[in-house]
């Protein structure tokens, strides 16, 4: 069977795509579609169904019922279904990473090690999985004061039920198989509602998951109009769990949703921090990565770079030097910087140069935007007066603030309201440890720019930047709860023996 012959089933016309509920690809009783237009050409690439409220509560409804019958389904049994899962999502890179350039512009490269990094995920989730609940956990009950030993409580991490995943448009099928893996293994049923950008990639990664064989109802996929389905989702009674990346949605959600567990990973406006002991080169490619890579549109991305006043200099000469190697243009020539997801987000990052220009910034390259793609920029003397010193651009244009102590760097970072991630460079160590402790971040990065990954490491957010902790292992733990069984033993007999 050749590649498009597998993907077939989830079209609904030659560019118009189903939806995914009770193990079947679905079109929506609406009649309505959803177009995507791709960032490139600025004209519609795809359509998915708008899905009603209707629909939701079927998936709802099979969710529900599905999840039982899955949790009681062996550990081993689950995690042999994500291992398959994993290797049809890799041997299908292709047709996957094509989705991911057309529809939020991502490089071909990068489109295709996402595809690959997801399966990873998906694999080492159910290695963990399986280690993380096969464990139970043994108390006795006379290690507390006043106690005999007459009681023996024995814990274990049981499914909450239904999870909720929202991911965004930047990583559709990565942070949608973070959310995915996590709560399978784990025992629960998972409703996707993947964001308009991105949502025919993850509709290619959720065939996949059909294709491994899981049963009817744990896995659906809803796309439509946030404003038809989208609180409507988020409200639903019958979600347990809502896991949630992307911007300020998040804090609505979180006000609106019921008493489950919330995992939110926000927005940022994360910190580069160099001190005058760097190694100003590992400091200067560090920022155009961490700054640059995918066009800035990471929540990771390097967003103000808080230099020391005497090696300010040399530092932006070298970041410029690096910047002018860029190259600009289209994402299926692999360009470096390709164009942003939308013109509102092109428009929105225009505004704030704009607002920096009229307040005297030092503009290092000429600003230069043609419809969505905007190329590189270094702001210099960036002050607090001026909105990209404090907003998220979600672009390639990046602040510089020259500061003249570290405190100086350490205050205007936690002046923030966001607090995901940051970085130091600095040779010495015991500075380092020092800032990153004061730091009011999530996670703090020593001599490198700030990454999500490995995805098995702790990744959290602070203030605005979200609730509760992701990485794979935190994740299923979060997924699950305690469930304690106490057995009750006769007050010992010390004659017996």
């Amino acid at each position: 069977m050749g590649e498009k012959g597998v993907f077939d089933d989830i079209l609904a016309g030659s560019d118009t795509f189903k939806y995914y509920s009770e193990g079947e690809w679905k079109v929506s009783s609406s009649g309505k579609s959803v177009p995507i237009i791709n960032p490139t050409t600025r004209k519609i690439q795809f359509k998915v169904q708008a899905c009603t409220q209707e629909e939701v509560n079927k998936v709802m409804e099979s969710a529900k019922s599905a999840q039982k019958l899955w949790a009681k389904t062996p550990l081993w049994k689950r995690a042999e279904l994500l291992h398959k899962a994993a290797a049809i999502l890799k041997d299908h890179k292709k047709p996957i990473a094509d989705c991911l350039v057309k529809e939020i512009a991502k490089a071909a490269k990068d489109a295709a090690t996402e595809v690959v990094r997801s399966g990873d995920l998906v694999s080492y989730c159910a290695e963990e999985g399986v280690r993380v609940l096969g464990e139970g956990k043994f108390l006795v009950s006379d290690s507390f004061p006043g106690n005999e030993r007459t009681k023996y409580c024995l814990t274990s991490k049981i499914p909450l039920g239904i999870v909720l995943a929202i991911p965004p448009f930047n990583y559709p099928v990565n942070l949608s198989v973070s959310k995915i893996a996590p709560a399978l293994i784990a025992g629960n049923s998972l409703v996707l509602k993947p964001p308009t950008q991105g949502a025919v990639s993850a509709l290619h990664m959720i065939h996949c998951f059909h294709l491994a064989g899981f049963p009817k109802g744990v896995i659906s996929c809803v796309t439509g109009k946030g404003s038809e389905i989208g609180d409507f989702l988020t409200k639903h009674p019958g979600v347990n769990c809502i896991s949630f990346t992307g911007g300020d949605t998040g804090i609505a959600i979180s006000k609106k949703a019921g008493m489950i567990p919330l995992q939110m990973e926000l927005g940022g406006k994360d910190a580069c921090i160099i001190l005058e002991d760097a190694d100003l080169d590992l400091a200067s490619s560090s920022i155009v990565k961490g700054g640059f890579s995918y066009s800035g549109q990471r929540c990771t991305a390097v967003k103000v770079v808080l230099v020391m006043n005497s090696i300010a200099d040399s530092l932006v000469k070298k970041v410029n030097e690096k910047l002018g190697k860029l190259t600009v243009g289209p994402p299926e020539n692999d360009c470096d910087i390709t164009p942003v997801v939308t013109e509102s987000s092109a428009n929105f990052i225009e505004g704030l140069v704009m607002d920096a220009k009229n307040k005297g910034a030092t503009f290092c390259q000429e600003y230069k935007r043609k419809d969505n793609l905007i190329w590189p920029l270094l702001i210099d003397n960036v002050k607090p007066d001026m909105r990209i010193a404090w907003e998220e651009p979600f672009g390639p244009v990046l602040p510089v603030i020259r500061i003249s102590s570290v405190e100086e760097g350490i205050r205007h970072c936690n002046a923030s309201n966001f607090g995901l991630q940051g970085c130091i460079f600095t040779k010495d160590i015991n500075k380092a440890i020092l800032i990153s402790d004061a730091m009011e971040t999530g996670t703090v990065q020593i001599n490198s720019a700030p990454a999500r990954g490995p995805d098995h490491f702790p990744f959290q957010g602070l203030k605005d930047s979200g609730i509760g902790s992701q990485g794979v292992t935190n994740s299923i733990n979060m997924m699950t709860k305690i469930k304690s069984t106490v057995i009750n033993l006769p007050t010992p007999s010390y004659t017996m023996g």
